[in-house]
């Protein structure tokens, strides 16, 4: 699995809804050309972009399972959100960081590379043996 991250720590580049409407297009045109290059090698099992954290909502159950408690998240004070995967199924790690560098470096305005950080994870097949 892949996990497209932004943190405002590690990235200097305003928001998405502050970039001009060509980079926003350049910038999702790129991310379709390389799901488009995955799916015709046979290495995309699926990827989605995420909307804005603004839009999430933390839940906990309560103790008849229910959900108790909802709350706008995540917080004000977070510095960090996953904006989009990929679920990939090649023959290595290695080439899943290879894939995971060429999404990091997508445009972003004025067609510069984000250079963002892309977490790279196995999915295991099932629990682990114990």
């Amino acid at each position: 699995m892949l996990m497209m991250q932004f943190a405002a720590h590690t990235l200097d580049t305003p928001s998405l809804d502050a970039w001009a409407p060509e980079d926003v297009r350049a910038h999702v045109a790129f991310m379709r050309e390389v799901n488009g290059k995955l799916a015709a090698a046979g290495e995309l099992d699926r990827a989605e972009g995420l909307a804005m954290p603004e839009t999430a909502r933390i839940v906990r159950a309560g103790a008849d399972g229910a959900p108790a408690v909802v709350t706008d998240g995540p917080f004000a004070e977070t510095k960090e959100f996953l904006a989009g995967w990929w679920i990939v199924d090649v023959p290595s790690e290695a080439r899943a960081l290879e894939i995971a560098a060429e999404v990091s470096a997508a445009p972003g305005p004025g067609g510069a590379p984000l250079n963002m950080p892309i977490e790279v994870r196995a999915v295991p097949a099932g629990p682990p043996e114990v």
